[in-house]
């Protein structure tokens, strides 16, 4: 009953991906809405989905095609347990995807480019600045890598001027911020902080 979200820009957001005898395989996006999405999300303790997205959103998936016309009620634990049609006429074209409201996502605002600036997040619909109490060259690295800019060549301070405050602290060098360790809107660790910036070595789109 394993399931994975592929080809987002978190743990939280990508295409719907579930385990059949040790095989991965996709959704078809046919009657795929918000509570089946909703499912998805809360059996990845991803809160709940924002977004139930068709036509491949997240890119073409590999394997076999599990579920088709998925009627879940948005209660279920996991899709397994949706009526679906055993039989299915679609291709990965129309691999379903979703986007859970702890997906988070980032951009670099006020630089030069996409690839410096101050560090934003966005999450539970959004957008905040980050604390740079814990702002290392480990979570910059893994925040330059996540947006295509290659490494880090400086870390500037700047205000806080958004309404939310997020703090990251990466142990070691994760896919993504997300997967670090991460605290939302507590006062204590981001007291008297600067909102984190970077500016990387690559250039952006």
């Amino acid at each position: 009953r394993a399931l994975r979200l592929a080809g987002g820009r978190s743990p939280c957001e990508g295409r719907v991906e579930l385990e059949q005898e040790g095989t991965w395989g996709t959704v078809c996006d046919d009657g795929w809405d918000i509570p089946d999405a909703d499912v998805v999300c809360r059996q990845l303790r991803c809160g709940h989905a924002v977004r139930a997205h068709g036509n491949a959103t997240f890119g073409r998936g590999h394997g076999p095609i599990l579920r088709d016309e998925l009627g879940c009620k948005g209660h279920e634990r996991d899709l397994w347990e949706c009526p679906a049609t055993p039989e299915h006429d679609c291709s990965h074209k129309e691999d379903a995807g979703v986007v859970c409201s702890e997906h988070q996502e980032w951009r670099l605002s006020g630089g030069r480019d996409g690839c410096a600036g101050r560090v934003e997040v966005f999450y539970r619909g959004t957008w905040s600045t980050v604390c740079n109490s814990t702002w290392y060259h480990t979570e910059a690295t893994v925040l330059c890598r996540t947006l295509g800019c290659g490494d880090v060549l400086q870390r500037p301070a700047f205000r806080h001027t958004l309404p939310g405050k997020m703090m990251y602290l990466c142990g070691s060098l994760q896919p993504s911020l997300a997967q670090c360790h991460w605290i939302f809107n507590k006062s204590a660790p981001c007291y008297q902080s600067w909102a984190a910036g970077v500016i990387c070595n690559g250039t952006g789109s």
